[in-house]
């Protein structure tokens, strides 16, 4: 597979893990700056955020692995399943790992766990899009065939072979910036904890659902009908966990005040 890339001193540097890095800081930091609007210091903000790196990039590769085991790594050195820079990170797979990972810790450090799920929220959508640019320029979650004008083309030595494509990854990343635009602006309107988080769970597997009737990386064997992929079964249990989270919390989760909102 072609990657673009380019000399950083002694090494090389993918852009899809530097878009990865940037995506990962940025809504780190938005995250941060926001939390004090909730009555949480940013300090816990970043002190969460290792456990969520490592918990995002265990799930998102291991999801990976499953999905495209038979393409890409049976046969082939177990060394392989940890080169995480040479691509393939499955969000949906990073982002259950490290949410799980994300409340024992909360549970452990006794940290509100879903205010902090509002806080992050946001943060993430916007990582998310710009993770999915350094997919683009990777080569890999692209597109099915397209003909209209803004298909993208990788070279012949890619696994499109050179044909037009839609760039799935652009759509994505357009949508998650949207989303993460309207999950800001709702934060300061929120009327009880775990609301916005729930409703990214919502909003993301409907976006996510749509973007993979395009998709076109997958195997044939891992499809569903022809036409349903993985991630399409992933989005339907996000956003079902979203809709029963938010009537839950909406009875039962402690309503935001002037204070913490």
């Amino acid at each position: 597979m072609d990657r673009i890339a380019f000399q950083l001193g002694p090494a090389t540097v993918t852009w899809y893990g530097l878009f990865v890095a940037a995506g990962f800081w940025l809504g780190a930091w938005t995250s941060a700056r926001r939390a004090p609007r909730a009555g949480v210091s940013a300090d816990t903000v970043w002190d969460l955020l290792w456990v969520l790196i490592v918990g995002g990039i265990v799930g998102a590769r291991l999801l990976y692995v499953l999905t495209y085991w038979e393409r890409d790594f049976k046969g082939q050195p177990w060394s392989e399943i940890f080169m995480v820079h040479h691509g393939g990170l499955v969000f949906h797979g990073g982002f259950l790992v490290a949410t799980a990972a994300g409340f024992v810790w909360c549970a452990w450090k006794k940290a509100p766990g879903w205010t902090l799920s509002d806080i992050l929220a946001p943060g993430l959508a916007l990582g998310h899009a710009l993770g999915r640019i350094g997919c683009l320029l990777n080569g890999c979650c692209f597109g099915r065939r397209c003909e209209m004008p803004w298909a993208w083309r990788y070279p012949s030595g890619h696994e499109t072979h050179g044909i037009p494509v839609h760039p799935t990854q652009l759509y994505e990343a357009a949508l998650c910036l949207a989303l993460a635009g309207g999950l800001a602006w709702g934060f300061g309107r929120r009327r009880f904890e775990g609301q916005i988080f729930a409703v990214y769970l919502v909003a993301y597997g409907i976006l996510r659902g749509l973007v993979e009737l395009y998709r076109g990386d997958y195997p044939a064997s891992a499809l569903t009908l022809g036409v349903f992929t993985p991630a399409h079964w992933v989005s339907v249990g996000l956003l079902m966990m979203g809709i029963i989270l938010y009537a839950v919390r909406r009875r039962s989760g402690r309503p935001t005040t002037k204070a913490t909102a």
